[in-house]
C-alpha cells in the first residue's frame, strides 16, 4: 500500500509491503511491536530501533508522533486521498470572504445588512425560514457587503448566493 506522508511540512512517499517498507525509494525491512501496558511501540527499520508514541489528530490521517523523544506533526494518507485533498485545497483558496449561500431551499425573512456595510466574522447577515424554522446565516470572515441578491419574502433554492462580500483593505 502506498502512502503520502507529510512530516513537519516535508512530503515523503512510503510503500508498505508486508515486512518491507520503501521510503522515498530506499528499501528497508520493517517490524512494528507494541510494548505491553504502555502507549509505546517499537519500530525496527533495517537495523535501527525507534520508540514511538502516537496521538490521533483532529482529522483522519493526522497524528502527533514522538519518535525517540522528538515530536513530529504528521499526516499519512493513501495516494487517492492525498490527490483529492491537494485538488480540494487548490480549488478552495479564497480570494476574499466567502459569499453567504442558501444552505437549503427556503424563504428569506430578513436581511440585516446593506451594501457597503462592514461585517465581522460571525455576524448575522440574513435570516431565512426553512422547514418551519428560522436560520440566521452568518459571515465566516470579516469583510464589506459588495452585493445583496436576497430580499425579504423571496423564495430561494439551495446554493443561491444571497450576499456577496469583499475584503476590506486597510487604509
Amino acid at each position: 500500500m502506498r502512502y503520502i506522508v507529510d512530516l513537519n511540512g516535508e512530503r515523503h512517499e512510503v510503500d508498505v509491503d508486508g515486512g518491507q517498507v520503501t521510503v522515498d525509494g530506499e528499501i528497508s525491512s520493517a517490524h512494528l511491536e507494541d510494548v505491553e501496558g504502555t502507549p509505546v511501540r517499537l519500530v525496527t527499520l533495517g537495523t535501527e530501533v525507534h520508540r514511538i508514541v502516537t496521538r490521533r489528530g483532529p482529522t483522519r490521517g493526522v497524528y502527533t508522533l514522538w519518535v525517540d523523544g522528538y515530536r513530529f506533526e504528521a499526516e499519512a494518507v493513501d495516494e487517492r486521498t492525498r490527490t483529492i485533498r491537494d485538488i480540494t485545497a487548490e480549488s478552495s483558496k479564497s480570494s476574499g470572504p466567502a459569499p453567504i449561500v442558501a444552505p437549503m431551499p427556503g424563504l428569506i425573512v430578513r436581511v440585516n445588512v446593506a451594501v457597503g456595510d462592514e461585517v465581522q466574522a460571525g455576524q448575522g447577515l440574513v435570516v431565512m425560514e426553512a422547514m418551519k424554522m428560522e436560520n440566521e446565516l452568518r459571515a465566516t470572515a470579516a469583510g464589506r457587503v459588495k452585493n445583496i441578491t436576497a430580499a425579504p419574502g423571496t423564495a430561494v433554492e439551495k446554493g443561491t448566493v444571497l450576499v456577496e462580500l469583499e475584503a476590506v483593505t486597510a487604509v
